[in-house]
């Protein structure tokens, strides 16, 4: 088959044509009807396969979160009970209203047993927080490095959260060898539903 049979080809009368163009053409219009499938059909198929496929790698991975928080789940119940009886113990650390007045004296009172002489003992307004009131006292004592470590250490020692800030160590210029310590000592009480 030559160029000079190709131009010749009637398309009127397919029907004449040398088989090995028709199988050509037959390969052809397969091949059109097989892209035109692909196009119209499969392609669409697989766009929503690679969308499904993500969809069910964030599933398996939120079950496999879940999983492992469902495997832990005694032990984190176990751990909230822990930590519900702790929180519990803090509060009872923290004085209500009728019992902040013992707690200034139990803070100056250890002041005192530690050898201090106090030149300022001043509680402060009480200052609201979240669940708790913060109760501050400006103090000043006087005595010596050792006192003052043993004066914080009472106050660590103490039933009730006593904090201590701001601190402030001078020499006292009336008696060489004294100290001066200047701080806010913090006690913190807890604010019941009805607001005190």
């Amino acid at each position: 088959m030559n160029m000079q049979e190709l131009n010749e080809l009637d398309f009127s009368n397919i029907g004449d044509w040398p088989a090995a163009i028709k199988v050509i053409l037959i390969v052809i219009l397969c091949g059109g009807v097989i892209a035109a499938w692909y196009y119209l059909d499969t392609e669409d198929q697989y766009k929503e396969l690679a969308r499904v496929e993500a969809t069910e790698k964030d599933l398996r991975q939120e079950f496999e979160t879940k999983q492992a928080k469902a495997v832990n789940l005694d032990a984190l119940r176990a751990q909230l009970a822990e930590m519900e009886e702790s929180f519990g113990a803090m509060l009872r650390q923290l004085p209500n209203r009728t019992e902040v007045a013992d707690l200034l004296v139990d803070v100056s009172q250890t002041g005192l047993a530690a050898g201090l002489e106090f030149e300022l003992f001043q509680p402060q307004a009480e200052v609201p927080k979240d669940f708790y009131a913060e109760l501050p006292i400006k103090i000043r004592v006087v005595g010596t490095y050792h006192e003052f470590g043993e004066f914080v250490s009472g106050l660590a020692a103490l039933p009730r959260i006593v904090t201590v800030h701001d601190v402030q160590i001078s020499p006292r210029q009336k008696k060489p060898g004294e100290l001066v310590l200047e701080a806010m000592a913090r006690t913190y009480r807890y604010l019941d539903e009805a607001g005190g």
